[in-house]
């Protein structure tokens, strides 16, 4: 029923534009000038007053109908839960709200449906009076917003007023996501160096975390925790194959974007640019197919011919085709900052006798460097947080190893690998994952911090 509320909501707001902006002009007549606000405020006006209300009533109810539901549904079959425990009772009301829905449930018995049926009729009482009071807010704040709009009604402030602060909570939110995000992850993994010791897992040199779940007691598990849970070959195969991804994305991404923004003609430009950046719109499982089938493969074979022994998965396979991926991302960044640079440094250095390469390497380049840094490190950022290339293209073997030819894996890999399945959250194995989670945000955080540093000190000399 919400979903029909919120389409009938969308029509409802471009009919309210419509009529409040149509009685603007017809107000003001031949001359606009005389309202003081345009039309278009005096429509969103109207719009403000007839879907805000309704737009904050919907949650509100959902949030206190669905408990009010549930502890009348519980009221009702008194005599069947009151005996259950909350891992029972939980049982009860998923089985009947999956009944209700026309899911799985795991039992389907008379109380079952029942419980259902009652609970149906309940959500469908509670839908028709949501849709009753929405649609008297709308109707009330529509009526009251048209008789409000006048030549001299002060649409304008109040427009600007709610776009102010819905901008305010916007930021709000995502402020708090974010802290949000950083908190779970801190608490998990302050529960998971309970049970691992930190040095230990900064440290350590071997990663076997279903070894966890091998050992002969909780005694034992205990006192193997701090062997299996060593993160260095995480680390080791995280930065190996972010340095070759960067190896071939660096060089490649800022040649071509030189090139684009110097050297190549308009016309060239406008077919090559978007061709290149359609690289950044595959689908990373793309790659991973062409890593794995593609270029794996071909470097096994090359390493053969040489007498190497090349594994089948590969960090150099990973790396290379990881490389390919994110050269978009340096090359398009690269390009807008090199085209920033102001034409009359150019024109200066040329006036000097300078060619037009050693114009780039010492003028062009140096004004440009602190946006070139902004999109490497954009870059090593999405390297170190790809999954699926390393996981198919390099395995999930944790080795302790710098040879490009053998396979590792990386932090990413393993906290896919640890939260796949059915997993209990008071297990190492488990909140293990929180812990990588927790070092990747630090690691990240540190390259964005070094990032914005070079550019504070470097801009200071070119604004």
């Amino acid at each position: 029923m919400t979903s029909y509320l919120l389409i009938c909501l969308i029509g409802v707001v471009f009919i309210a534009f419509w009529a409040g902006r149509t009685k603007a002009v017809k107000l003001a007549g031949s001359e606009l000038a005389a309202l003081h606000s345009r039309p278009d405020y005096h429509g969103l006006y109207t719009v403000i007053l007839t879907a805000f209300p309704a737009l904050l009533l919907i949650p509100v109810w959902n949030f206190f109908a669905s408990r009010i539901i549930e502890g009348a549904l519980k009221r009702e079959f008194a005599d069947h839960v009151n005996g259950l425990g909350l891992p029972q009772l939980q049982a009860f009301l998923r089985d009947v709200n999956a009944i209700v829905d026309g899911g799985i449930a795991s039992n389907r018995d008379e109380v079952h449906v029942l419980a259902a049926q009652y609970l149906s009729k309940l959500n469908g009482t509670s839908d028709w009076l949501l849709t009753s009071f929405v649609l008297l807010l709308m109707a009330a704040g529509f009526f009251h917003a048209y008789r409000q709009i006048s030549v001299q009604n002060r649409s304008r402030h109040v427009v600007e007023k709610t776009i102010r602060w819905i901008v305010l909570v916007c930021s709000v939110v995502a402020i708090f996501t974010t802290i949000g995000i950083v908190l779970s992850l801190i608490f998990e993994s302050v529960r998971f160096f309970g049970k691992v010791p930190l040095l230990d897992f900064l440290f350590g040199l071997h990663w076997s975390p279903q070894s966890a779940f091998e050992g002969a007691g909780a005694e034992a598990l205990a006192d193997d925790n701090s062997k299996i849970f060593g993160a260095i070959p995480l680390f080791l195969g995280t930065f190996l194959v972010t340095i070759i991804a960067m190896a071939v994305a660096g060089p490649i991404g800022l040649m071509a974007a030189i090139y684009l923004s110097d050297y190549a003609s308009s016309r060239f430009r406008a077919i090559a640019k978007p061709l290149l950046e359609i690289l950044a719109g595959i689908p990373t499982v793309v790659y991973g197919f062409f890593a794995a089938l593609t270029v794996a493969p071909a470097i096994r074979g090359w390493g053969e011919s040489f007498g190497l022994s090349v594994s089948s998965e590969s960090a150099l396979a990973a790396g290379l085709v990881m490389g390919i991926m994110i050269i978009p991302f340096v090359s398009s960044l690269s390009d807008d900052v090199i085209n920033a640079v102001p034409q009359s440094l150019r024109d200066g250095s040329a006036g000097l006798g300078a060619t037009k390469s050693e114009t780039i390497r010492k003028v062009v380049l140096p004004a440009a460097l602190p946006g070139i840094v902004a999109a490497m490190m954009l870059a090593i950022s999405r390297a170190i947080g790809e999954t699926m290339i390393v996981f198919m293209a390099a395995g999930t073997a944790a080795n302790l190893t710098i040879n490009p030819l053998e396979a590792v894996t990386t932090v990413t890999v393993q906290i896919v690998t640890l939260l796949v399945g059915d997993q209990e959250f008071d297990s190492a194995k488990t909140l293990a994952a929180f812990a990588l989670g927790l070092v990747l945000f630090f690691i990240t955080l540190v390259l964005n911090i070094i990032a914005l540093r070079v550019v504070q000190k470097y801009r200071e000399q070119y604004d």
